[in-house]
């Protein structure tokens, strides 16, 4: 049986809950939310009521309407960035960021001559608050960064950089598709203004969806425009939430999914998932610091980051590395610059990459110990 270490990337397996509410969905209700009035698009309308309430609670939001049901992470991070920021506005941001954010960032610097200021990173990647602090100006219109890199596992200091947005009445926007159902998160007490996760990773919900959480205050212009099953006597966009951001038929199947992931993982307690996820990552950080040959690169410690790695071995491109793991070993991971090419040129692994290895909740110490005889093998070889 293959062994899945690339969790980072999406979450597999996903727990037959999620499977169940998305067969039972099709099976018995497959009509649109929020567009008629039948027993069936009721159905479909509590469905999705149930899992934007499951969504709230996990993230400590005071308002479920006030979670935004996207795609996925990119659009939900479009939908802010693109959404708030004007003709010369000022934005700051990490080094250690995934293209995700870097993108629609390089793309307003062009349309809308928007200032980006990148604050460097540690080579573990690791970001200063205080030197988001001193980047500040009177310009600044946003700040945005990582919760957690997808490269190393290197895990921000979001509370303490949304303590200085909050104090600079700024509003700060976290990209938690790494930190999302991994490690806790609190809108509220961690002083976080929008969240943008996807719904296929720590969620462990189906490809297909993510939330956009948005605080009160904040305004956003919609990414984009549309029917919405309300206000349809008005050709103008509802002003209220979270219908103003969902124009167009809900991927109410995969939010069936999702619910069912979320409650999941409220059952089973971000807390012991964070728990068994640093066991491993230790177990596995301690294994591979002793092969010849291997570098490990990130913090090194399980307290300072999520259960994503990435290594090099010395006289091999990383994609003949996972290649022999997949072809000879059966084992998934993912190689290259995983969208974040700014990350990697900290590390110095730009442009070869590394290979990522990315722990999940469905993972043993049985897959570590295969993992690491397979990469000494390789190493040896």
């Amino acid at each position: 049986m293959a062994i899945y270490l690339d969790n980072a990337a999406t979450s597999y397996p996903k727990p037959k809950c999620v499977i169940e509410a998305m067969h039972k969905y099709f099976e018995d209700v497959g009509a649109n939310c929020g567009r008629s009035a039948h027993k069936q698009a009721q159905e479909a309308s509590r469905i999705v009521f149930e899992a934007r309430e499951g969504v709230a609670r996990l993230i400590g939001a005071q308002d479920s309407s006030r979670i935004i049901f996207t795609s996925n992470a990119t659009e939900a991070l479009n939908t802010a960035i693109l959404g708030l920021l004007k003709e010369g506005d000022e934005v700051i941001t990490s080094s250690m960021e995934h293209n995700s954010v870097m993108r629609p960032l390089r793309f307003l610097e062009d349309s809308r001559s928007v200032v980006i200021n990148v604050v460097q990173c540690s080579q573990e990647g690791e970001l200063n608050p205080d030197d988001v602090r001193k980047t500040i100006t009177s310009r600044t219109k946003l700040i945005v960064t990582t919760s957690a890199s997808n490269v190393v596992g290197t895990i921000m200091p979001v509370r303490e950089i949304g303590e200085i947005a909050r104090r600079h009445d700024i509003p700060f926007l976290v990209d938690a598709a790494q930190m999302a159902g991994c490690v806790p998160l609190n809108v509220t007490t961690d002083s976080l203004d929008m969240v943008a996760f996807s719904g296929h990773k720590g969620l462990l919900g189906p490809q297909g969806t993510g939330c956009l959480y948005i605080r009160e205050g904040i305004g956003l212009q919609p990414l984009r425009f549309g029917g919405t099953g309300s206000r349809s006597e008005f050709e103008s966009q509802p002003d209220f939430l979270p219908d103003r951001y969902e124009s167009g038929t809900l991927n109410t199947i995969g939010i069936a999914g999702l619910g069912a992931a979320v409650n999941y993982i409220q059952e089973r307690g971000v807390d012991t998932i964070r728990a068994e996820g640093q066991r491993l990552t230790g177990i596995l950080l301690k294994r591979l610091s002793k092969i010849d040959k291997v570098t490990v690169y990130g913090p090194g410690e399980v307290e300072r980051q999520t259960g994503v790695i990435s290594i090099t071995i010395e006289g091999m491109e990383p994609s003949e590395v996972g290649f022999e793991l997949d072809s000879r070993y059966d084992i998934a991971v993912r190689v290259g610059l995983h969208c974040s090419p700014a990350t990697h040129k900290i590390l110095g692994t730009f442009p070869e990459g590394t290979v990522r290895i990315s722990v999940g909740p469905f993972n043993s110490e049985d897959d570590i110990d295969i993992l690491c005889g397979s990469i000494e093998e390789i190493a040896a070889r």
